[in-house]
């Protein structure tokens, strides 16, 4: 008797990239139960244990965001590891850093480094998550891969904030207790990660030593939107919730709330921005984005003092949602990088410098921006970040690709095409 024929080369690096794409979605979602949680308590934390005001939460983001500034040196160190290992490292940076915060942070100063190793973590994690993404999508796939990675951290970011939620409203749990869960969870995806195969079609190969800090002139213009969206995001980031803590007094939960809500809208808004992404191209998606943003400032900045009553703060609270969701529109910016990439190689690095050219403006607006509230009022911090996406909507428009062919027809299904009558002529297919 026979023995049966091995698998083909094509079926096993077929099984073996659903098998890598599994694992992504199943890490990605760990880490956003992480997120969920940690964004949702950061600054009641800040506010109920260390007692921050305006100018000094502005200050913190210095030492928080010089990480995201360094990413591309952090990464550059790890470059002899495939994607899914260095990721995997990160996420052991991020967990001892939540731990840190959660148990050793009796002082400032101490709080500030465990802070400093949590965002070495993060933000190294965030260029080699959109790069695992790209590398695992097929030909004209690219919005629809990392659609569904944004929808995977979406729905478990959901989980995370409802962890909160439950958690102070009804279980009356401390930082410590939640910060202890979310460092479980990324310990989780760092072993999830782990366990990713390296294969040809499976996953990227180890980075070559070109995965180091360059400048490239052909990637002037994703430069440009990392910088004018380090900005505007910094503003939201650092001061959208700390209005809601410090000007209205609300607790841990009303943050929990307002990131579920944005993430169940987000499970439908995800996806579909992807698949707008492959089909109308990342230019008006990001021009619209821009757009979007610098009505959501405005009215996150000045809707409050607006004669409306309550409706007024309510208003504040839907621009908080529509800005988180808005987030989402990064893949666009990834998905433009790797159309007009010079080199398949430069994608790691790049969107590694483009989170470093982000944080460069990320850690010193917020200072300015915390000595803008002190002086005139928060209004003008958020007035400051419309005029900056104003400024996107130009730049954005300059974000021009070639749309990416789809992949050629498999061989039997080319050999049932009819013969062609006429000879072939090149022109044609110009």
């Amino acid at each position: 008797m026979t023995s049966p024929a091995p698998p083909s080369v094509d079926a096993t690096a077929l099984a073996l990239r659903r098998r890598n794409v599994a694992l992504l979605l199943a890490a990605v979602a760990l880490v956003g139960v992480h997120i969920g949680i940690f964004e949702s308590t950061f600054n009641n934390y800040l506010d109920a244990v260390h007692r921050l005001d305006a100018s000094s939460r502005g200050v913190l983001e210095f030492p928080r965001e010089l990480p995201g500034f360094l990413v591309a040196l952090l990464s550059g160190l790890l470059f002899l590891l495939p994607d899914s290992r260095a990721a995997a490292v990160a996420m052991g940076a991020l967990a001892l850093g939540l731990l840190g915060l959660g148990y050793f942070s009796d002082t400032f100063g101490v709080m500030v480094a465990w802070l400093m190793l949590w965002s070495a973590g993060h933000h190294l994690f965030m260029p080699l998550e959109q790069s695992l993404a790209v590398s695992l999508a097929d030909a004209g796939q690219m919005g629809r891969r990392l659609g569904q990675v944004a929808t995977a951290s979406t729905i478990a970011t959901i989980a995370g904030a409802a962890i909160v939620w439950v958690g102070v409203d009804y279980l009356n749990l401390s930082f410590t207790s939640l910060f202890t869960i979310a460092a479980v969870a990324v310990a989780g995806a760092g072993a999830v990660l782990w366990r990713m195969q390296v294969a040809e079609s499976g996953e990227p190969a180890p980075r070559s030593f070109k995965s180091r800090f360059f400048f490239r002139k052909e990637y002037g213009v994703f430069y440009a939107m990392c910088v004018l969206f380090g900005a505007r995001k910094q503003v939201f980031i650092t001061f959208a919730p700390w209005v809601l803590v410090q000007v209205f007094g609300e607790p841990a939960s009303t943050i929990a709330k307002l990131w579920v809500a944005s993430s169940l809208l987000g499970i439908v808004f995800k996806p579909l921005l992807g698949r707008l992404i492959d089909r109308w191209g990342e230019r008006p998606i990001l021009v619209a984005d821009a757009a979007v943003l610098t009505l959501v400032c405005l009215g996150y900045g000045f809707g409050p003092s607006l004669p409306i009553g309550v409706w007024g703060v309510r208003l504040a609270y839907a621009c908080f949602v529509l800005d988180q969701m808005l987030f989402a529109v990064g893949m666009a910016r990834t998905s433009y990088l790797k159309r007009i990439a010079v080199d398949p190689n430069d994608l790691t690095p790049t969107l590694s410098l483009g989170v470093s050219i982000d944080h460069a403006v990320s850690m010193s607006l917020p200072a300015l921006g915390g000595l803008l509230w002190m002086r005139y009022g928060y209004p003008y911090v958020f007035l400051v970040a419309a005029a900056i996406s104003v400024v996107n909507i130009f730049v954005c428009n300059l974000a021009r690709a070639p749309k990416e062919e789809a992949p050629p027809a498999p061989p039997a299904e080319r050999r049932t095409q009819p013969a062609p009558v006429l000879s072939h002529n090149p022109a044609a297919s110009q």
